[in-house]
């Protein structure tokens, strides 16, 4: 698909005539027009390596694509609405650099670029244009305060069982291989996969032992196609992207046990294992515990904000700007998020913020060593203390537990953390106020013993 051609200059009835009369200094489609749009338009050269310049029909200007994606996200539009939005609405045409009434495009359009940019690992493009624009206006320094915080992305896909999966894998893999492997005689059992995996379904009602035995099948089943494809002597076909998800379903699955190569199922799977055939990439993850716990299947997406100074009135807008979004492992921690994004933003041309405000998951005592060795602060709530205490004992003493409600918290000599004492009787709490040194006491008689784990030492 190749381009149209492209300029910059404005059309002789385009609303950029009557610019002074429709929009004010201060108004958002005309800061876009001076300050998004050309932006936009530098970013055209890496966006033209995403077509075929000498083939196929024009396309639909990136450009263009760029800037309508970029407001309905600002105006919260599905697809079809911006479309209209950029037929009838003069803020958008003069946002754009188009004439009103000028001919649009069909809303799928939007989704085929968005796809076009993933394939080719670009869908960061537009967000990087932007954020550079911004350092170059020194609205966002390159060291300043940040706020960092994540949140569940769900995946566009339903939850499957153990079964579901496997089954589900074989059957795009059948689908795949009626494709790529039309040239190869199909083996002697191929009619019995396909009535069992693509014509046929399961019947849930049916008991525990019956269910189990299918997943057996079903890997049994897997074992013999991968077989089948790795005899033939075209070994791209093993490469397709079904068979190679079957072959990775399979693996997370089961395990071919013995000299005679038994597949055997595997009794605990992987956090990190294929939830669902149709998003490889998304995982399970849970938060809380309790009342509180909370599944998903999906992602983590990772935000980055920074923290500007002063007081606002009210209905000003914020001076905040968004300075990185990173999407990571649904299961992956907070800590381990917070390390991508530094490295994100680093390519990005950013160093690390001055200070970070997080929350409670991003915090840890190696955390803090880490940033004040670096000369940074990292901002948050302290974890809270355990509600069952073991300790070690002094010598000569028998092991106790102590279980009670969060402690009160008082300074003890020697800088030593925070330790509260109910009763004579009972321990409440033990814990550490910056994690570089932990105290546990036990009680012995009348006596309170206190150890120093940084120097080993009862005291």
């Amino acid at each position: 698909m190749s381009l149209p051609d492209f300029t910059t200059q404005a059309a002789l009835f385009s609303i950029s005539s009557r610019t002074d009369q429709l929009f004010g200094a201060a108004d958002r489609y005309r800061l876009f027009a001076s300050k998004i749009y050309p932006l936009l338009v530098s970013a055209r050269a890496p966006l033209e390596k995403l077509y075929c310049l000498d083939n196929g029909r024009p396309a639909v200007e990136p450009v263009l694509l760029s800037g309508v994606s970029l407001l309905q996200y600002l105006e919260g539009m599905p697809d079809r609405q911006a479309v209209e939005q950029l037929r009838y609405h003069a803020g958008w045409s003069f946002a754009l650099n188009r004439s009103l009434g000028e001919e649009v495009f069909h809303p799928t359009c939007l989704v085929n670029f968005r796809q076009r940019l993933i394939e080719n690992e670009q869908s960061a493009l537009i967000f990087r244009q932007v954020l550079e624009g911004l350092l170059a206006a020194g609205l966002v320094a390159r060291q300043r305060k940040q706020r960092l915080d994540a949140t569940q992305v769900f995946g566009l896909v339903s939850w499957m069982s153990w079964l579901d999966c496997v089954r589900e894998a074989l059957r795009l893999a059948l689908k795949e291989l009626t494709q790529s492997a039309a040239g190869f005689g199909p083996p002697a059992f191929w009619s019995e996969l396909q009535e069992r995996y693509v014509e046929s379904k399961v019947d849930y009602k049916a008991s525990s032992p019956t269910l189990e035995r299918k997943l057996q099948e079903a890997g049994v089943d897997a074992a013999r196609l991968l077989h089948w494809v790795k005899s033939l002597s075209d070994a791209t076909i093993g490469t397709g992207q079904q068979v190679a998800l079957l072959q990775r379903v399979f693996e997370e699955h089961f395990e071919l046990v013995g000299p005679e190569q038994t597949v055997q199922r595997r009794t605990t799977l992987s956090s990190d294992r294929v939830q669902n055939p149709h998003d490889p990439d998304a995982r399970y993850a849970v938060k809380g515990q309790g009342k509180q716990k909370k599944e998903h299947v999906g992602y983590k997406v990772q935000v980055a904000e920074t923290v500007a100074e002063g007081k606002l009135c009210p209905g000003e807008p914020t001076r905040n700007f968004v300075c990185g979004i990173l999407t990571h492992a649904a299961q992956e921690s907070d800590e381990a998020g917070a390390e991508k994004m530094q490295a994100e933003q680093a390519a990005m041309g950013l160093e690390k913020p001055s200070a970070l405000y997080v929350d409670g998951a991003y915090v840890s005592g190696q955390r803090l060593a880490e940033a004040a060795s670096e000369g940074r602060r990292l901002v948050g709530p302290a974890a809270h203390s355990p509600r069952t205490i073991k300790v070690d004992l002094p010598p000569n003493s028998s092991r106790s537990t102590w279980k009670g409600a969060r402690p009160s918290v008082q300074r003890v000599n020697r800088t030593l953390n925070a330790v509260a004492w109910k009763s004579s009787r009972a321990a409440k709490s033990v814990s550490a106020s910056s994690g570089a040194r932990i105290a546990k006491g036990v009680l012995c008689g009348s006596n309170v013993w206190l150890l120093d784990r940084s120097i080993g030492r009862w005291w």
